[in-house]
């Protein structure tokens, strides 16, 4: 499974990066605005830092202008993924995008039907929420099952089911059992997946073990 960290913050990204484990960065424009930056500065930088695929959203709701400002934010850098939401205009708008080679994200995916049209329409990524599923009382995971289930079906897909609204390492685990490509994780969720109460007890007595022994390495 491929993460993504779901952020806008540099120093976040920089820091988590260092650790080989972040293969793509999304962003989208609520954390644009948490920010408090310039879109296309922050996105700039991004790419920079990370070389996998830096989701960047499209502004507009209709087709014209989404696919203007998707080729314009496609510019940007050789690893920039164009965000759109699963609508009419915007799966219009990946299809035309994807025939020009360029990655696309289908964003805000509440069902197995939209994506279905997600990857009809050539999205590179589709974004099933499943952290605000969870918060309306259905269960997420199962959206999950449903379009991994489809997908598998028909080798010619090529979507990626990239698992978004991501609350806990718990999600994190069942979308990778169920066989999601890619999680897109907050910085927090990422680093709660490191501990382990039992890690760190057993590193306590390792360490005071050592300490009796006089030694040092260097």
């Amino acid at each position: 499974m491929k993460f993504f960290i779901d952020t806008a913050e540099i120093a976040e990204i920089r820091d988590l990066a260092a650790t080989g484990l972040v293969d793509g960065v999304t962003t989208n424009p609520s954390l644009i605005a948490k920010s408090g930056r310039n879109f296309l500065d922050v996105i700039r930088e991004i790419c920079a830092l990370v070389p996998g695929p830096v989701s960047a959203e499209v502004a507009a709701t209709d087709f014209p202008i989404m696919l203007e400002e998707g080729r314009f934010l496609a510019k940007l850098a050789p690893n920039v993924a164009v965000k759109v939401p699963l609508t009419p205009d915007g799966l219009k708008t990946c299809r035309a995008l994807s025939l020009e080679g360029t990655m696309v994200n289908v964003t805000l995916c509440f069902s197995a039907a939209q994506a279905i049209l997600a990857a009809k329409a050539g999205a590179t990524f589709v974004s099933p929420f499943v952290g605000r599923l969870d918060d309306v009382g259905a269960t997420g995971m199962d959206l999950i099952r449903e379009i991994v289930t489809i997908y598998r079906q028909y080798p010619a897909i090529r979507t990626e089911v990239l698992v978004a609204s991501v609350r806990n390492p718990i999600h994190v685990v069942e979308a990778a059992k169920l066989g999601a490509g890619v999680a897109t994780l907050p910085p927090s969720v990422l680093r709660q997946m490191f501990q382990h109460p039992l890690t760190d007890k057993g590193l306590a007595a390792f360490l005071a073990d050592w300490q009796k022994t006089g030694q040092n390495i260097l």
